[in-house]
Formats: C-alpha cells, sequence, structure tokens
C-alpha cells in the first residue's frame, strides 16, 4: 500500500478537483446594459442584467455611474424587476471635471450579491470638460466595494460556468507536456545507454501523452463551440496542437515501419527527441507571435491574472498533479505490458 501513495494521491486529487470544480458557484455579474450608450445632460434609465445575482426589492442594490474613485454618480431611483435585472435612473451631468470623456462604469452594491461593476462599459457622447465649476455633479459615494463573500469561481463574459472546464482541457495539456518530457528523457538514455527499457518507457510515456492530447482537443472544441459558436476555428493554439500530436502520430507510424527491434528502438528515439523538439516553435514561440482567441493571446500564451483567480488556482493546480499521476500510472501499465508482451514471446520461441 505504501508504494502505491502515489497512485492514491492521484485520485484522490483527481476526485477533489472534479466534486469542487462542479459545486463551486460562479461570483454574480452584469453581462447586459441597455440603453448601451447615453447623451450627457439628460436622465435616462438603465437596465441592467445580472448574471448568477439574487436582486431583491427589500434591499434594492444601490447603483452608480463613475469614472474613478472620486467622480460618481448615484442613482435617483432604483426598481428590481426580478433577480436577474434592476433598472435604474440617472440625471447625466453636461460635463466631467478633468477631462472629455466617451464612457462610465456602471455598478451595483448590495448585501446579497455584493459588489460589482458591469464589464460593458456605458458609452456617454456629448460630455465636455468642465472644470471645477462641474465637480458638484460628481460627489456621489461608494458604501462597499466588498465582492460576494464565500468561495466562488470569478465571472467571466463568455466562458461563464465553462471555467470548469479548465481542470480538463488546461490541465491535460500539462499533463501531456509532462508526459512527453519523460518520454523524450527515456529516448535519450536509451540512445546513451542501448538499454531496450528505456526505449519501452518512451514508448509508454508517449502514448499516454498522445492520449492526453487528443483528450486535451476534444475538451477545448467542445469549449470553443461554447463560447466562440465553433468547435473548430482554425484558431493558431488549435491548430498547432493538432500539428503537434500529427507528429506525434507519426512516431508510432515510424515505429511499425521497422521489423529489426535494434534499428525501430534507434530511428524512433532520435524521431522522439525532434517531436518534442518541435513542441517549443509550435505550442510557445508561434503562438506568442500570433494574435489568439484563446484567454491570454495577443502576443502571450500563458495565462493572465484575469483568467484565473486565486480560487480558480486552488483547484487547477491539484488537478494538474492528479492528471499527471494519472497518466504517469497509465503509462507504468503500459510498460508492465510490455514487459509481459516481450516474456510470452521469449517463451513461444
Amino acid at each position: 500500500m505504501v508504494k502505491h501513495w502515489w497512485k492514491i494521491l492521484g485520485v484522490a486529487l483527481l476526485i477533489f478537483a472534479f466534486t469542487a470544480g462542479l459545486l463551486t458557484p460562479i461570483r454574480p455579474g452584469i453581462n447586459d446594459i441597455q440603453p448601451t450608450a447615453v447623451v450627457a445632460g439628460q436622465t435616462v434609465s438603465l437596465t441592467l442584467t445580472g448574471y448568477n445575482t439574487d436582486f431583491n426589492q427589500e434591499q434594492a442594490p444601490k447603483v452608480i455611474l463613475w469614472k474613478d474613485g472620486d467622480h460618481i454618480i448615484n442613482a435617483l431611483g432604483v426598481s428590481v424587476l426580478n433577480s436577474r435585472q434592476v433598472q435604474a435612473t440617472f440625471q447625466l451631468p453636461t460635463a466631467f471635471p478633468l477631462d472629455e470623456i466617451n464612457e462610465l462604469k456602471v455598478s451595483t452594491s448590495d448585501p446579497a450579491n455584493g459588489f460589482i461593476t458591469a464589464l460593458p462599459r456605458l458609452r456617454i457622447s456629448g460630455m465636455e470638460k468642465g472644470g471645477e465649476a462641474a465637480a458638484s455633479a460628481w460627489t456621489g459615494t461608494i458604501e462597499n466595494t466588498d465582492s460576494k463573500g464565500g468561495f466562488t469561481f470569478p465571472y467571466l463574459p463568455n466562458i461563464y460556468e465553462s471555467v470548469r472546464n479548465t481542470f480538463y482541457h488546461v490541465a491535460l495539456w500539462f499533463a501531456m507536456f509532462t508526459l512527453f518530457t519523460l518520454g523524450v528523457i527515456a529516448s535519450i538514455r536509451y540512445l546513451l545507454t542501448r538499454n531496450v527499457m528505456f526505449e519501452q518507457r518512451a514508448v509508454s510515456y508517449t502514448s499516454v501523452g498522445i492520449l492526453f492530447g487528443i483528450l486535451g482537443l476534444i475538451t477545448g472544441a467542445i469549449w470553443a463551440q461554447y463560447t466562440w459558436n465553433k468547435a473548430w476555428s482554425w484558431d493558431i493554439k488549435q491548430t498547432m496542437t493538432a500539428i503537434v500530436l500529427l507528429i506525434y502520430g507519426a512516431y508510432f507510424v515510424l515505429r511499425i515501419s521497422f521489423e529489426d527491434s535494434d534499428q525501430k528502438a534507434r530511428i524512433s528515439a532520435v524521431y522522439n527527441i525532434f517531436a518534442f523538439a518541435s513542441i517549443i516553435p509550435l505550442l510557445y514561440v508561434i503562438p506568442r507571435i500570433t494574435e489568439s482567441l484563446h484567454p491570454g493571446g495577443q502576443g502571450n500564451p500563458a495565462f493572465s491574472r484575469g483568467d484565473l483567480d486565486n480560487n480558480v488556482r486552488m483547484i487547477f493546480y491539484p488537478a494538474i498533479i492528479g492528471w499527471i499521476l494519472l497518466g504517469l500510472w497509465m503509462a507504468q501499465l503500459n510498460f508492465r505490458m510490455m514487459k509481459i508482451k516481450e516474456r510470452l514471446l521469449e517463451n513461444e520461441y
């Protein structure tokens, strides 16, 4: 039992990631403002549509328009239409003290939902620079800027509940890269020692790595269908990943092309090094210089702070470790099957 601790740990981490990932709620947010554009100096009624909100008339939220912490407009009145919609009336000033502006932030605050700032900004026209004389119209206050309490995932427009796929799609890529790294190390050790055991381990790691890569593509396509309305859009990261998997797929085609076991092992080991080397330009260099639909695109293939908050990381990192340990377990089983098959063939002859 003691020697299998890492297998138990891997399964436990995945169970934790799946359970916590599915049960954790999404933080409330505002995904729509109507109208989207207003004119300075007018009295306007804004209808805000929330996501995962719980607005109620007994504790109607405070709604504000603001440019920064020193320039705020409080709503004249707020009406709760339902748990997801509120209507707020504002008297818009004709001028802004500092300079001309063309957009304002919209935020709500109440005990049930905490402080929410709408990601879509309210466009405003005709707002001129008014100097200090205009400052009196911007003297509203923000009483509470705390987010909703409890353990929640961030509200991300377009992604919404599918942020949970991070624990599958993205974590699988990390596990895939780890397995490919172990595979190329085993191939190098084979070339240095000519020990067949290392060649078999390279095959085991690489085969499971390809499986995880295919699962990553499938979960990514499902995610893309939900967020981009198209499962396959030839996004640079999708395309480059598919090319990497095709290169690794050719590794196994190459292996079945040789009958001589020594020649097969040598050539496939060299090819495995080439395949691993292709990962760097295809998955890390080209996406860095090309725009992508993926979060963190526009020249950065990594995650940004806006993509993963601390709560997501608390589940994401254990999921990565869990998938890696599961992959190592699968590779170990594959290696044992190869050894058993080898012994059976030896007994036949």
